[in-house]
This record gives C-alpha cells, structure tokens and sequence, in this order.
C-alpha cells in the first residue's frame, strides 16, 4: 500500500463502467450485464433516506453480526425474493443478480457490492433496478448491545417506478423488516420488533433521467419471459 493510498482502499470495490457478471450466475444476471451503475443523481424521483433497525442485545457482537449477515445474506430474505449470490459472494466489486416477485421471476435485477469490511457493507445499484442509490447493512453497538441496521439513500430509477413508489415503499417495508426478523431469529431473537424511518430528503424530480424508463428491468425481464421460447429453439 503506497502512503497516499487510504487505509480503507481494500474495502471498495474498483472503479467500474459497466458490470460484468461471472459465468455462475450468468443466467440470472442477463438484465444487469453491461449495465452502469446509478446513484442518486442518476435516478429520477424525490430523494429518500430511510432506515430500518432491530436490536438484539448480547446475542451477538456486531462483528460477528456482520460476519454472518454477508455470508448468509440471501437466506435471511422472505420467499418474495431471491439473491443469486457469486462466487466471490459479499465482497468488494462483487456482482450479484436478484429476481423478485410472484414465483421470483417477475423482476431480474442486481447489485455491486461498493464496500465492504467487518462492521458494514454497500450495495449500489444499476441501471433498470427499481431504485438508484445505495443502501447499507451494518452491525452497530447501540442500548448497551448489538442493533442490525439497514440504512437507504434511493430514488426511483424512472418515470414508471416513480408512479408505483406507494406500493414499492410498502413492499419495501415488509421485505426489510422481514428480513431483519429472519436475521434475529437465527440468532435467537424471536419475535423483535422492528423499528423504520423515512424521510424526504429531497422532493425534485430529475425530469432530465426521464429516459432511464429504457432500462427498466420491469419491461426487460417481461420480455425476457415473453422470448424463453424462442431461446429455447435457437438452442435447439
């Protein structure tokens, strides 16, 4: 490590342009494949910070927490989703597909993982995913124990997320708190209640990434299904 290069270099993933994702899972990232990365200023609809929290007191230390939660993260989701992970799994620069809704194929979509280390770790978005930003897992000291947090920085990614934001806030809400109850449990905290907040940081909508909607994963994984038949021949 060179004296000008930072501490915490080691935990972020390398500049990249487009993804690329690994041969493994290859099948299941076809939405997310040359695909840019989005922050939020390359989103479209207001800003939102939110965040979603459980505490569970000494059952484990937030390292450990974390340790666990990036090794296992896919199995803490409710059945609504599903998390292709790679074979690098939860780590700097790891490309990893997604799929969600009814029968898990509604939706194709993914995540970089931006960073990593012992007490956190960011996922960023692409182009076509439900929301542009960055959310981060982390395991905290907090009440005298360990809190497992969940904290958000999104927009919607286009015109057509932005008008389904009521249900995709609620469906979000369920799936993070029902996440975080999965994470509990296992580590023998039953029944903990789940705590959230959500705030506007910003109500403008950038009317300039409207043509994001061509990107959408929504329409992209729709015809993605519609053409499985005629994938099917052309590998025949």
């Amino acid at each position: 490590m060179s004296a000008a290069e930072p501490r915490d270099s080691g935990h972020w993933a390398e500049n990249v342009v487009r993804l690329s994702v690994g041969d493994e899972v290859a099948k299941q990232g076809f939405a997310i494949a040359g695909k840019r990365l989005t922050g939020p200023q390359q989103g479209f609809g207001k800003l939102w910070q939110r965040a979603y929290w459980v505490d569970l007191g000494d059952a484990v230390a937030p390292t450990d927490l974390v340790a666990d939660w990036k090794e296992n993260f896919g199995s803490y989701w409710p059945k609504s989703g599903t998390f292709h992970a790679s074979l690098t799994g939860v780590a700097p620069g790891s490309v990893n597909p997604i799929a969600v809704g009814p029968g898990k194929g509604l939706l194709a979509t993914g995540v970089l993982v931006l960073y990593a280390d012992d007490e956190a770790f960011t996922f960023m978005t692409p182009e076509g995913h439900m929301f542009a930003g960055w959310i981060t897992f982390s395991g905290v000291e907090a009440d005298g124990g360990t809190r497992a947090s969940i904290q958000i920085l999104i927009r919607t990614n286009d015109p057509l997320y932005e008008l389904g934001w009521p249900v995709l806030r609620k469906g979000e809400d369920v799936f993070w708190a029902a996440t975080l109850r999965n994470l509990a449990a296992h580590h023998g905290v039953h029944d903990a209640p789940v705590e959230s907040t959500t705030t506007c940081v910003d109500r403008r909508r950038l009317w300039h990434n409207w043509r994001n909607v061509r990107h959408n994963a929504g329409i992209r994984s729709f015809l993605h299904l519609l053409t499985t038949p005629l994938r099917a021949l052309r590998h025949r």
